[in-house]
């Protein structure tokens, strides 16, 4: 019998060209016939393995979720940007693969990263997502946030509308 490992663990710069990989992968497929083509692809084209080696030194909190030794998705968090807001924390990213997606394995990284947010101090968190994913949006509601704040992202000469999803 063989067993499947799946670690929650922080990144470091040798996770750099895995996490740029799956971050392409996810946003190929969670984004294609919702961002314009151009817009989406310069945004994934900008986020190589030297950007996200980058980003693992920096501010944010980055948690890859392994799964036999391949990175199946990652979570970006941190204090919230969004200073209007009393949530003290903000999950920025959280995206798996497609393959690893339904599984129960974004709910682990999700829960890894509240409590993440948590240990650092963070009372309550926003998520943000656009409306138009309904996938993502049903996954916040599903983990129980509250979608009580709205905004505006620009794609181009595309304006779509996002949601804030809270958590006290």
């Amino acid at each position: 019998m063989k067993t499947l490992t799946i670690d929650m663990r922080l990144a470091g710069p040798g996770d750099a060209a895995a996490i740029a990989d799956a971050h392409r992968n996810a946003w190929t497929h969670a984004y294609s016939g919702i961002i314009p083509y151009r817009a989406l692809t310069r945004m994934i084209e900008r986020r190589g393995e030297s950007w996200w080696r980058k980003a693992t030194r920096g501010p944010a909190t980055i948690l890859v979720a392994e799964v036999a030794g391949t990175v199946a998705g990652y979570a970006s968090l941190g204090y919230n940007r969004a200073r209007v807001l009393p949530h003290e924390g903000e999950i920025y990213e959280l995206y798996l693969r497609p393959e690893y997606q339904g599984i129960g394995l974004g709910y682990q990284l999700f829960h890894e990263a509240r409590r993440l947010l948590k240990s650092l101090g963070c009372n309550g968190m926003v998520v943000w997502c656009l409306e138009d994913s309904e996938i993502a949006a049903n996954f916040f509601r599903s983990n129980g946030g509250m979608d009580a704040v709205e905004g505006m992202e620009d794609f181009d000469d595309v304006h779509l509308k996002k949601l804030g999803f809270i958590w006290n």
